[in-house]
């Protein structure tokens, strides 16, 4: 990976770490779902009318938008909601980078050299040791949904990679576009009608900053660049990334809410820093993908 790009899926991490706070922040008094919904409601409009569709197959963009809307970040803010701290959830998410290089290696048949696999064993090692002994809360049902949600991240990124698109941003967009009236839906069937006019009552300046935060920086310029990563390089490069999200939400969360960060998540942080760096690092493996 290039300076450049290593520098901006950096910026990205660190954003998507925010997001955490950011999402538990909106959580107060609003449903996560509807507050899912209306992230990706503002991402989409009116953006969606000033940029055409992507030459790509209808079945791409629809699964796109129902797994990464639905799947990641609906599941993601329900997690929140039921028990999970932002900074554990984040955490947990990140099961998502084990899938994502067995699929990559397993179903797309890239290679992994010999430093991306030492590198990858130093990260998940780091990763066990946080959730072992991480101080957030972790309730069942907020486990079981992190899970489902690191499933359907996995997922949306081989949507991307599979539909060879060439407009990552104009992809994105659409894509979204089909994850609110879902997410309203399943709101709704678990909540009742009532829970749309509670919205409304409960409404407040904190709810305007996550949705906002999440729907600017997060969803538009942060899968755009991500998307984009995803086309430039193989799968089991780009994917382990994001392993660096929970090191940033852990540092935002204790920042915004008082999460505490113990002397060994900080240990765990800086394992997560080395492995990443040899994930990253060039070598033989790190073939671009075709981009035909």
């Amino acid at each position: 990976m290039s300076r450049k790009d290593l520098l901006l899926v950096m910026f990205v991490m660190i954003i998507w770490g925010v997001n955490f706070s950011m999402i538990k922040l909106g959580l107060t008094e609003v449903n996560p779902l509807i507050l899912t919904a209306i992230r990706f409601a503002l991402a989409v409009i009116p953006v969606v009318f000033f940029i055409p569709k992507p030459d790509v197959n209808w079945s791409y963009i629809i699964s796109y938008g129902l797994v990464f809307g639905f799947g990641v970040w609906g599941l993601a803010s329900w997690s929140i909601e039921v028990g999970l701290s932002s900074g554990m959830s984040s955490v947990l998410l990140q099961v998502n980078v084990l899938i994502a290089l067995f699929v990559g290696v397993f179903y797309l048949k890239e290679e992994l050299s010999k430093l991306k696999r030492v590198g990858a064993t130093i990260a998940s090692l780091a990763l066990v040791m946080t959730i072992i002994y991480a101080q957030g809360n972790i309730t069942a049902i907020g486990l079981f949904l992190i899970l489902l949600s690191a499933c359907a991240w996995a997922a949306s990124s081989l949507i991307v990679k599979r539909s060879k698109t060439k407009q990552v941003f104009v992809f994105n967009v659409w894509g979204i576009m089909f994850a609110p009236i879902p997410l309203i839906m399943l709101a709704v069937s678990l909540n009742g009608v009532g829970v749309i006019s509670e919205t409304i009552q409960n409404w407040h300046w904190q709810s305007t900053a996550s949705v906002c935060f999440q729907a600017y920086p997060t969803t538009l310029f942060g899968y755009w660049i991500w998307n984009k990563l995803l086309i430039k390089y193989p799968f089991s490069t780009v994917a382990p990334s994001v392993l660096l999200v929970p090191v940033f939400a852990l540092i935002s969360g204790y920042i915004v809410f008082d999460e505490t960060l113990s002397s060994l998540q900080m240990v765990t942080s800086t394992l997560f820093f080395v492995g990443i760096g040899l994930i990253l690092s060039k070598g033989k493996s790190n073939m671009k993908v075709s981009e035909s």
